[in-house]
């Protein structure tokens, strides 16, 4: 504990002059922003019920807390340490394990079996998959570098291994009724292959095909699932279809989330007066925080968010693609997929352009295990950053 003390503030004084600040802005206010929303989410339902609301504003102020903790200490670490072969497979071994178990014998936790508890403490280890997708298939395509640098096409023999093994897991996460995550985690996925070099248009053709094929498929099928299937999963898709029609059942979600975009309008009607979180709008302080805000604070405050998180994804994307290092594009590129289909994923469902699959709002939403992935990957973004700005400087000296 004393080498941690006295090696931590040491690394930050050396690391801070490279620190990214148009990643660490942004991170912060969205984060600080989070905390308030969600103690306006949460109060009014919370107090009806007996529940002191300020205890949400507390654990999501100590989510935050110790996710800075997390950004900083991996923003301090050698880079190297994130690619440690021993580390990633006990990681792969341990998720393998965990996934099987929760599809087995997972807590029901609104229609999904992904979580864990321990105690009143919920663990979502999905949330987790993410980051290791991102970092896993970054380390496994990027030693091979040297043969995409040659124009050769990796598609074949290098990928299937890790293809595999990353496609079972999001099996897995399917299988925990989690929609939502499997398809950001397939995402993440497909775009990583792709930037690594795998054949493009076969790979853009069989994306877009995918995607088409299941959009076909979604309208035509919603139509025709019987409203009262009680499967969870189709439950969504069938209100998405018909929300009007089941706005007292599986449409109810949906129609209250429109009520608090029509509410609120474009400047809304003011920080804590929204009527939908009153009991109406369900999980209005995790899966529908951004109604809350369209209703409270308006159209522009959504606007203003989506665009400050669009700041981080655009820095990932810069950051990726000025690189020289195949691993680091590869951990950027997967850290802004991450972002930008997370955050579709929400905001289409709150808007009904899909259904609604249970996807929390990036930094804004309640929950500690997203906070704590959404942090760690903060701190391999600003990482990366560091250590290229160092090196850019380093060049710019020895030139001169």
């Amino acid at each position: 504990m004393q080498r941690i003390l006295s090696w931590f503030p040491r690394k930050m004084k050396e690391r801070l002059p490279y620190i990214d600040l148009w990643v660490t802005i942004p991170y912060i206010l969205l984060s600080i922003l989070g905390i308030v929303m969600v103690y306006s989410a949460s109060a009014d339902f919370y107090i009806q019920n007996g529940i002191s609301a300020k205890s949400y504003l507390l654990k999501q102020a100590v989510w935050v807390m110790v996710g800075l903790v997390i950004t900083f200490l991996i923003f301090a670490i050698n880079k190297k340490g994130l690619r440690n072969k021993r580390l990633i497979q006990i990681t792969s071994i341990v998720l393998i394990i965990v996934s099987i178990y929760l599809v087995l014998f997972g807590s029901n936790t609104n229609g999904a079996t992904g979580w864990i508890y321990i105690g009143s403490f919920g663990i979502q280890p999905a949330e987790y998959l993410k980051l290791f997708i991102i970092l896993y298939l970054s380390n496994i395509l990027s030693l091979h570098q040297n043969r995409i640098e040659l124009g050769e096409d990796i598609s074949s023999k290098t990928t299937w291994s890790p293809a595999v093994l990353v496609g079972f897991l999001i099996v897995l996460n399917f299988l925990q009724h989690d929609l939502g995550g499997s398809v950001i985690n397939a995402s993440i996925a497909i775009v990583i292959f792709l930037a690594a070099g795998s054949n493009y248009r076969r790979s853009v053709a069989g994306i877009f095909i995918g995607l088409a094929s299941f959009f076909v498929l979604l309208t035509t099928f919603a139509s025709k699932i019987d409203v009262n299937t009680p499967n969870y999963m189709l439950q969504r898709i069938v209100g998405f279809a018909h929300p009007f029609e089941l706005s007292k059942g599986a449409g109810n979600q949906l129609v209250n989330s429109y009520y608090a975009l029509g509410n609120g309008g474009i400047f809304g009607v003011g920080l804590g007066n929204s009527i939908q979180k009153k009991g109406y709008l369900p999980e209005a302080n995790t899966d529908f925080i951004m109604s809350v805000i369209a209703e409270e604070l308006g159209l522009i405050m959504v606007v203003i968010i989506i665009s400050v998180l669009f700041i981080i994804i655009i820095r990932s994307i810069i950051i990726g693609t000025r690189s020289t290092k195949m691993y680091d594009t590869l951990v950027c590129y997967g850290i802004a997929t991450y972002l930008v289909v997370q955050t579709f994923f929400n905001v289409g469902g709150i808007t009904g352009l899909i259904p609604i699959t249970g996807v929390t709002f990036p930094f804004i939403s309640y929950g500690g295990s997203s906070m704590m992935v959404l942090s760690a990957t903060m701190g391999v973004l600003l990482n990366i950053s560091a250590s290229q700005k160092r090196e850019f400087i380093q060049l710019d000296q020895g030139e001169n």
